[in-house]
């Protein structure tokens, strides 16, 4: 910096401010010092900076399970927001088993990183005094509302109720939904199978529980169990709407092995938009609820409390936007 200053014939806190983006600068000044970087080949050193600042430039994101391609894919688009604003991130995975989403607000590990975004499952609103630490923290999901902490959640709700609307404006009035979690009343099932309903009450459909499949984890093979229980129980079905895409990929294949043809005769769709729904046969319509947009907020909401650590200021409650993304599973071809 030095280098640069004396080059530049500037001082070296407007060399700062340069690398820095301070947007008070003449155009005149600033090209000069950026000549004068260019000149000397002058790279910032991350790691004394963050030394200096008391930071490690890293920060990180807990997630339930990586196998799970919407979780896999959400890191994605984390790392690439993090990167985009010079933060390397570290990935924990809990399992969602609640002792280890315990250990991911306590645990040893936080001393590593400069803050946290933070997908919890297991706890809920009794473990919210849990969420009072002492780092900076971005919560995503619907498991833990009101925690003081910044929290960027879907639309669950009305994306499920659009999702169902869209097949009952395809005529379908015997609409499954597979993976609910019966008893749940705070989390992503319980929040999608309420839109579900309130989409059904909307066209004047009543509520039939033989059409609520029930899963556990949301996965392929319980998609697929959930839907072959469905069929084997002879209730009428000619629509699906599955929890998310991986529930909606395992009943895909059983309704290709039972010889079933979709959408003619049970049209499908997920929630997610994962990438799998532009390969599967037939494609699978879904939901893409923001998945890019809840990464790069998440991220920006954690650097602001990292850099204004130790001043008070409202947490935010941020809610991403959603789109139904149409394909052959409720289109046909």
């Amino acid at each position: 910096m030095h280098d640069v200053a004396r080059v530049a014939g500037v001082s070296i806190k407007t060399v700062s401010n340069v690398i820095n983006g301070y947007p008070y600068i003449r155009p005149a000044t600033k090209e000069r010092v950026e000549a004068a970087i260019g000149e000397l080949g002058y790279q910032l050193n991350i790691s004394a900076r963050n030394l200096r600042q008391g930071r490690t430039g890293m920060i990180g994101l807990a997630v339930p399970e990586l196998s799970l391609p919407y979780f896999a894919e959400l890191a994605d688009s984390v790392i690439g927001a993090a990167d985009a604003a010079g933060l390397t991130v570290l990935i924990e995975q809990t399992g969602a088993v609640r002792e280890r989403e315990l250990e991911v607000l306590s645990g040893q590990r936080r001393h590593l990183t400069d803050g946290l975004i933070f997908s919890p499952l297991a706890l809920g609103d009794e473990d919210r005094a849990s969420f009072e630490v002492d780092f900076p923290m971005v919560l995503l999901g619907e498991r833990i509302f009101g925690a003081p902490a910044d929290h960027v959640t879907m639309a669950n709700v009305e994306a499920s109720r659009a999702a169902t609307a869209h097949l009952v404006e395809l005529g379908r009035r015997r609409i499954a939904v597979i993976g609910a979690h019966p008893g749940e009343h705070v989390g992503s099932a319980a929040l999608r199978v309420q839109g579900y309903e309130l989409a059904l009450a909307d066209a004047g459909l009543a509520l039939d529980p033989a059409l609520v499949g029930e899963a556990g984890a949301w996965h392929r093979s319980t998609g697929a169990a959930a839907m072959e229980h469905l069929l084997d129980s002879g209730t009428p079905i000619d629509a699906v709407f599955a929890l998310n895409d991986a529930l909606a990929l395992g009943a895909l294949h059983v309704l290709h092995a039972r010889r079933v043809r979709v959408p003619e005769q049970i049209a499908v769709i997920g929630f997610d938009d994962i990438d799998d729904a532009s390969y599967s046969a037939p494609t699978l319509s879904s939901v893409s609820p923001g998945r890019d947009q809840i990464a790069r907020t998440a991220v920006a909401l954690l650097q602001a409390r990292i850099r204004d650590a130790g001043q008070e200021r409202p947490y935010e409650k941020v809610v991403a936007d959603f789109e139904l993304v149409l394909r052959e599973s409720t289109l046909g071809c």
